[in-house]
This record gives structure tokens, sequence and C-alpha cells, in this order.
């Protein structure tokens, strides 16, 4: 089994059975899986200045391969970091601003409101940044993560993971000329 990451958390996590589930139109209610997905380093930074600190081809591909076709929830900075709405996905952008509006976006104000307008979706996934990973890791089930080994100057954090609410289910390590890399699922420890 692999080794668990050293990281805390003082956030109340609700069981895998408790997530939350979403009321569609037809009046079903269909669970989702909510799904974290971020690339940090040791020291959970995620990026500087509203910018990816690292650039790691593997990272990309596997955040296209596993977010294609899905809801994607960010905040209004992590989408304007982009060049545009990313493609074959449907983009949730939560900002406070009620009169923000992008070409190729949907705009909700909290991330329980972007989790209704996931509605059809199975398995959406957070992409950031640092304050919408913070207020989804209550709710989420899962996390897709990569972990860069080393450190970086950086000033937005990941949440720290409690180990008592989240296990790893699998890892694989990756090396890399400028750093080595480990993608890391987990899900949610299970009461």
């Amino acid at each position: 089994m692999a080794q668990q990451m050293k990281l805390e958390s003082n956030s109340t996590v609700a069981p895998l059975e408790e997530e939350k589930a979403i009321k569609s139109n037809n009046g079903s209610i269909p669970e989702q899986k909510v799904t974290l997905i971020a690339a940090m380093d040791e020291k959970r930074v995620l990026g500087k200045n509203n910018q990816l600190i690292w650039h790691l081809t593997e990272d990309l591909k596997r955040f296209k391969q596993l977010t294609t076709g899905h809801a994607i929830i960010m905040g209004r900075k992590t989408f304007e970091s982009l060049p545009k709405a990313l493609p074959n996905r449907h983009n949730i952008v939560i900002s406070h601003n009620p009169n923000y509006s992008r070409e190729g976006i949907t705009v909700c104000h909290s991330i329980e409101e972007a989790l209704e307008c996931a509605y059809e979706d199975p398995q959406p996934f957070v992409i950031g940044g640092g304050q919408i990973y913070q207020q989804a890791i209550g709710l989420a089930s899962a996390m897709e993560l990569t972990l860069i080994h080393a450190q970086f100057d950086g000033d937005v954090f990941f949440p720290k993971i409690n180990p008592n609410e989240w296990t790893i289910v699998k890892e694989e390590k990756m090396e890399n000329s400028d750093f080595n890399y480990s993608f890391i699922t987990y899900h949610k420890t299970q009461k």
C-alpha cells in the first residue's frame, strides 16, 4: 500500500455515504462523486501570481483525460489564468460579481450553486483555485492529485489533507528531468 502524505486538516468531512446529492429537474436524486483535481508541491503550493509554477506534460495529459466530458468547477481567477474555456467540458466559474460573464462558461456564485449547475454530471471536477478547493473539500468524495517532490515559493495552497478522512487508493511514481512527482488518487474514508 502506498504511504500516506503527512498532511492534516481542520475541516470536517462527511462520510462517502452522506455525500451531497443534487436534485435534478426530473425529480430523481443522482449522487455525484465530487472530485478535486490539482497539482501541488510538498508544501501544498499550487501556484504563484495566478500562474502554475511548473509545466509537466504528463500531468496536463492526465488532467485532460480525467476531466474531458465532465463539468469543471473553478474560481474566477483560475478561469482568467486560462487562455479560454476548456473544450469538451462544462466550464462552471464561481464569482461573487453578479455581472460576470464570459463566452463558453456558466457563472455561479457559490460551490453549492456550481454543483447544482453540474447536476447531470455524476463526477464533476473542482479544478481550483485555493479558496474553491477549501470550500469544496468537505463536499468531495475523491481527489486526483499530482504531488511534486520538490518545494516552490508560492502564494496559493491546497487545503491540508487529514489522513484520518482520506485514504490513498492508488499512487504512481513518475520521473522528470527537473523533479520527480507522483499521481495520487484519494477516496474519502468510510466510517
